[in-house]
């Protein structure tokens, strides 16, 4: 018959953790130190492979061996061994964390693009400037073809006043005279006050 070979730790040294569960799960405080003795760094490591951060791993593997603790009396031995039980506790506890951080990364991000959104309503703004420029061309038909020519050669297409007279062939003195009057009458059409 063959010797079993064991790596690591003699078998004959390794504590029985589901007595001392039973133990813990009865409040005994020396059961616990050697749960936590036996478990800890076990726990550690099944929580580092998840987070892969140092700092938040050992925060999460006390958090673990404080469950132990509080929730001993709730390990079955049917169900598994109680260092599964143990690891099990302590990848689902990781596990939590990564989604939680997770969870937080995305509302952050959802903030995020919140404040990016503009303080204005562009629909709203696009709806009014459609609506001014109706009102604006509704208001140029009022006006008599030699204003509304002069304004459009001046304002639309930026053309001077000399510019305006040379084009619509008129004296520069009658094409100032028609750009006064048109907005003036463009002014009360709008019901702009000055």
């Amino acid at each position: 018959m063959k010797e079993a070979v064991h790596i690591g730790r003699n078998p004959s040294t390794e504590p029985d953790l589901q007595g001392l569960l039973g133990q813990v799960a009865l409040g005994d405080e020396e059961a616990f130190a050697g749960v936590y003795d036996a478990v800890a760094g076990s726990v550690l490591g099944v929580v580092r492979a998840v987070l892969r951060d140092h700092a938040q791993s050992e925060e999460v593997a006390q958090e673990v061996l404080v469950e132990v603790w509080r929730t001993a009396p709730r390990y079955r031995p049917d169900r598994g061994t109680a260092i599964n039980w143990i690891l099990t506790l302590a990848h689902r506890r990781a596990v939590d964390r990564v989604r939680s951080a997770d969870a937080a990364a995305a509302r952050d991000h959802r903030a995020a693009l919140l404040d990016r959104v503009p303080e204005y309503d562009e629909v709203a703004e696009h709806v009014e400037a459609r609506l001014e420029r109706e009102q604006v061309r509704r208001c140029l038909r009022t006006l008599t073809e030699v204003q509304r020519q002069a304004l459009t050669l001046a304002y639309y297409r930026g053309l001077t006043y000399r510019e305006v007279a040379e084009a619509l062939q008129l004296p520069l003195g009658t094409v100032k005279t028609r750009l006064r009057d048109g907005l003036i009458r463009l002014r009360d059409c709008l019901g702009v006050t000055a």
